[in-house]
């Protein structure tokens, strides 16, 4: 059971947690930014044209999406021109991975794990 100043942390919708995760989660609500980000993260830095390679998408599509991924922190850049080189952010997964586990089991009666 989650003491009363976790109750008041969980209340307020502006917390910077909660804001976190909106983001995050908003940036993760496209399937593709998904593929895009598990690409990412399984070869630890790529380039746009690698991405392009392996997904059924634009060019111009998966520039967009790497935008909005990393307008959400999820994926930090490297601009060497003339490439840029994409990494998962790992610092910010392990932060958000914290924070929606007590979400989830702040709305669980059990532990959710």
């Amino acid at each position: 059971m989650a003491n009363s100043s976790q109750d008041a942390t969980l209340a307020d919708p502006n917390t910077r947690g909660s804001q976190e995760m909106a983001v995050v989660f908003a940036a993760l609500s496209n399937p593709a930014r998904i593929e895009i980000l598990m690409h990412i993260a399984k070869h630890q830095c790529c380039g746009c044209k690698e991405i392009t390679d392996v997904l059924p998408l634009a060019q111009s599509t998966i520039s967009q999406h790497l935008k909005v991924l990393g307008e959400a922190g999820l994926i930090t850049v490297e601009t060497v021109p003339p490439r840029s080189r994409y990494q998962i952010n790992e610092q910010l997964l392990r932060s958000i991975s914290d924070t929606t586990h007590a979400f989830l089991n702040s709305c669980c009666k059990s532990d959710c794990s």
